[in-house]
């Protein structure tokens, strides 16, 4: 493991860059990231639809929150990669379809995330916020979308960590992230697929461990700002 360690640890973590395109661990962490940035304001919006006081907004965006949660993100990836481009006549790249399915897959999850956030909120600051004079989108703007957001960090973290192990479905395209780096090693040692896939299954839990004990420090000290706030 240790001679392992010391031979491919930088292939595992940038791939072939700068001689090549960026992989690896990297790559892992760039492509969740990214994707989770685009599904943030996607996933807003649809998470406002799905609480609008207006059925011909929040019917369709409802149907369309439960159409892409129910279907696996990798018949989304493989219509997106192989299915679009018989249509559009253009195929573009493994990062950008892997990056548009995991903002469209995390966009529904976040859209849910938002409507609970929102939802667990007492109706009475809604209520407040009218009689004040302000119009529905200024309430949701200055009143409960503020208290969401600091609500939803804890599930933003776990929804990166999620995301993280959903990159690893870039080894069906070709898309040179941590399990595919980790599949090349292997051909090239050929005799301790054990110890490769176990360094990557190790990668995987640090970095995914971290996240989530990240995600619990940031649940308690909100719940602690809680209870100082309603006891004071």
């Amino acid at each position: 493991m240790i001679e392992l360690i010391d031979t491919y640890w930088l292939y595992f973590l940038v791939g072939q860059y700068p001689d090549g395109p960026l992989g690896g661990v990297v790559l892992t962490i760039v492509l969740a990231a990214s994707a989770l940035l685009l599904a943030l304001p996607f996933g807003f919006l649809l998470g406002l639809a799905r609480v609008s006081p207006w059925r011909w907004l929040n019917l369709p965006v409802t149907a369309l929150v439960h159409f892409v949660r129910g279907t696996p993100l990798l018949m989304v990836v493989f219509w997106a990669y192989f299915f679009l481009p018989g249509i559009t006549g253009h195929k573009s790249g493994q990062f950008p379809t892997m990056l548009a399915a995991l903002a469209l897959f995390n966009g529904a999850y976040l859209a849910e995330i938002i409507r609970a956030g929102i939802a667990a909120l007492p109706r009475g600051q809604m209520e407040s916020a009218r009689s004040l004079g302000l119009g529905y989108m200024q309430a949701m703007r200055f009143v409960i979308l503020p208290q969401v957001w600091r609500n939803m960090l804890p599930s933003l973290v776990n929804q990166f960590v999620a995301t993280i192990k959903d990159t690893s479905l870039g080894y069906i395209i070709g898309l040179t992230e941590a399990s595919f780096i980790a599949s090349q090693v292997n051909s090239q040692v050929l005799t301790k697929p054990a110890q490769v896939y176990g360094l990557l299954g190790a990668g995987y839990f640090l970095l995914c461990f971290g996240l989530s004990r990240l995600a619990f420090w940031l649940e308690g000290r909100l719940a602690r700002r809680r209870t100082m706030a309603w006891s004071g």
